[in-house]
């Protein structure tokens, strides 16, 4: 169980990075990111980078959350953010830029909405498969 507040901040840490690797093409940053992505999604978004810094700096400052939520949906995202950010990459740093842009693209996206509105896609995407599983949430 997660503190829905901490995905929401890292995703809006994300966006920034991601933005930033829109505007220079910078296949490391990418890179970096995809760790982050990585990492969330195989341990957890509280052990994630961004989610230790929201526990660390942020959490404290607001309080407890009303309430918890399942952290499976947002480690599918961060898988799906993974898979985009490795296409990504691929793409900047074998010289194949429209690749690394469409797909950084994608992530900014999903990664943007998730910051701006508290909409995740990811999760959203996580939630219809269980569903078309018939497994319920």
């Amino acid at each position: 169980m997660v503190d829905p507040r901490g995905p929401r901040f890292s995703a809006a840490v994300t966006s920034v990075v991601l933005a930033v690797v829109l505007l220079t093409a910078n296949g490391w940053l990418l890179f970096a990111q995809t760790v982050v992505f990585l990492i969330g999604a195989a341990f957890g978004v509280r052990r994630a980078p961004y989610g230790l810094l929201y526990r660390t700096l942020v959490q404290p400052r607001l309080g407890p959350p009303a309430e918890l939520e399942d952290d499976q949906p947002p480690r599918f995202a961060q898988a799906v953010g993974t898979v985009f950010g490795v296409l990504g990459t691929v793409g900047f740093l074998a010289g194949v830029p429209a690749l690394g842009y469409i797909a950084t693209a994608f992530a900014f996206f999903a990664a943007f909405l998730n910051a701006a509105i508290g909409f995740c896609l990811g999760c959203q995407i996580y939630l219809a498969i269980r569903s078309v599983k018939g497994v319920q949430a």
